[in-house]
């Protein structure tokens, strides 16, 4: 055939691949992901992609994720006259990126830190599309069971006027729904319901708050919530990856079904060359495709919450007991002796085995033997260092808050605690819903200065900005999960500084983890990596390295 004023000779078959991506035509999602990276993947190999019309015109709006109050010369959105609030600058960019993204048809998450408000942000957003005719109905909040009081208390206070139920407990019931309603129910009631919520609908927005409770997209409640339709879905998550990048997956392909493809191509394409490190412009691409539909703000980025006071962290150091030490090696010397003859699965389990054993020698030989008679002192080294800084904390009048990944360890320091007089309370996964709400208003009136919070059943949610203080009395893997509960006291209303106090054993894995745990907050600054997980692949020698207790006994 002639092309281009020469005589070329075509192959059978690439003619026929030609015809098929002529003819092919992309849903529009897959379409606008493709103009997002400038790639796209056809016959197993990757293309180049250009846009035109339309289709590049909307992609040039999404790629600034609202920061700078402009969308082609469309005013930036007003805060909704029925909000009682006034928001912040950067709530009203959120406002504003919210409802570009959901007037599009399209998801979004809002990834702020913790305490910068992303619950008034939707609550504006909800006043907001209820002036709009084609976008009004009720909105399904979705979240965890601790923070259904905090979403009403924070409705009727932010949109007074506007109906919210709770449809939670056995009396639950969506009848005569009103448009402009909230429902809140959490995700093991949406879990149970998903088809009578499905079938209340059209929902005008479903919200799901502390989305990385949906960050595995194989579990039974990301797959029922996938069943609920709405106009739109918003995501809300401080850490939207805590591990891995199919968590991220998992919640914007929620937002914005079919934008990153299937799981499969999307580990394919991005995840593990972004994980591994071994395709640096994979990370850029994948960066490209995710940022317009996710919003990520942190108190450190300039200007975004500059009236918080100062907070400061400080590892405080203290030396095992001779108990401590001696049950220590002991268990070191066991457990390396098994994984040395095992593979597989029964390897991995007794690493995690191992490192957990060790974990709860260094906060106190009563958790790791599993004793329940009175705590005998002299015997934990972190012990005696909490008596003094909360001797300290009490005696200058403050209040503070414990956090420890064990209920067992938390009922050791409130019976420690309460037999030396120190008024208190516990909350752990087990405490109801009402209970929590009281405990929370005991704490901010000052009536008990020291709360026990157990890391995982307090660690989101909470507004605990009485605390000028945090003790972190064990570290948890992973450091999204730690600086959120940090967060309960470092928030928007705070108006004293935090100091938080990360208590860790010298010359333990305690002190190793921790090391590695600064590594890995500038990893998930970066796009984060595996986790707890990665500890299990460890070889015999690097894990004996790591444990290893390097002489530092009293």
């Amino acid at each position: 055939m002639r092309l281009r004023d020469q005589w070329v000779v075509l192959d059978p078959e690439a003619a026929r691949r030609a015809r098929d991506r002529q003819d092919r035509k992309l849903a529009p999602v897959n379409a606008l992901g493709a103009v997002l990276t400038g790639r796209a993947e056809a016959d197993g190999a990757e293309i180049e992609v250009h846009a035109t019309g339309w289709l590049a015109a909307l992609r040039d709006r999404l790629a600034r994720p609202g920061e700078n109050g402009e969308d082609g010369g469309v005013p930036p959105v007003a805060q909704p006259a029925a909000l009682a609030a006034t928001l912040r600058d950067y709530q009203l960019r959120g406002l504003d990126w919210l409802v570009r993204m959901t007037s599009l048809g399209l998801g979004g998450c809002l990834a702020d830190d913790m305490g910068l408000g992303k619950t008034v942000t939707l609550i504006a957003l909800h006043l907001h599309r209820q002036d709009v005719p084609e976008a009004a109905g009720p909105t399904l909040v979705v979240c965890p069971t601790s923070l259904m009081g905090n979403w009403r208390r924070e409705i009727e206070r932010f949109a007074p006027g506007t109906p919210v139920r709770r449809y939670h407990g056995t009396a639950r019931s969506l009848d005569d729904l009103a448009d402009g309603e909230f429902v809140l129910t959490t995700y093991g009631t949406m879990r149970l319901d998903a088809q009578r919520l499905a079938e209340a609908g059209p929902w005008g927005m479903v919200v799901a708050d502390e989305a990385q409770h949906v960050k595995n997209p194989f579990s039974a409640t990301a797959k029922r919530l996938r069943t609920i339709g709405a106009k739109a879905r918003v995501a809300l998550s401080g850490t939207p990856i805590e591990n891995n990048l199919s968590e991220l997956w998992a919640i914007l392909d929620w937002t914005t079904p079919g934008m990153l493809g299937t799981h499969d191509a999307f580990r394919r394409r991005y995840a593990q060359a972004v994980e591994s490190g071994s395709d640096p412009a994979a990370a850029e691409r994948l960066s490209k495709l995710v940022r317009p539909f996710l919003l990520r703000r942190r108190k450190s980025d300039p200007g975004i919450a500059p009236e918080l006071p100062p907070k400061t962290e400080t590892d405080r150091a203290v030396a095992l007991t001779k108990e401590q030490a001696g049950l220590y090696e002991a268990v070191v010397r066991e457990i390396l002796a098994e994984i040395a003859g095992a593979d597989g699965l029964a390897r991995r389990g007794l690493i995690v085995k191992l490192l957990t054993g060790l974990k709860q020698i260094c906060n106190h030989p009563a958790q790791f033997l599993k004793e329940d008679r009175p705590v005998v002192p002299g015997r934990s080294g972190k012990l005696e260092l909490l008596d003094e800084l909360l001797d300290t904390i009490l005696a200058e009048g403050a209040s503070v808050l414990v956090f420890t990944q064990y209920v067992q360890m938390a009922r050791i320091l409130e019976a420690h605690l309460t037999a030396r007089g120190v008024p208190l309370q516990l909350l752990h996964g087990g405490t109801p819903v009402a209970r929590r709400e009281e405990m929370v208003r005991r704490f901010q009136d000052g009536e008990a200065p020291v709360f026990l919070l157990s890391l995982k059943a307090a660690g989101t949610g909470l507004n605990l900005t009485r605390a000028g203080h945090v003790v972190h009395y064990d570290r948890w893997w992973n450091p999204a999960v730690e600086a959120q509960a940090t967060d309960r006291a470092y928030r928007i209303g705070q108006t004293q500084p935090v100091q938080v106090h990360r208590l860790i054993t010298e010359g333990t894995v305690e002190d190793r983890i921790a090391a590695m745990l600064e590594r890995k907050r500038e990893l998930a600054d970066a796009v984060l990596g595996s986790g707890e997980a990665a500890l299990t692949e460890l070889t015999d020698t690097e894990l004996a390295e790591l444990v290893e207790l390097r002489g530092t006994e009293r």
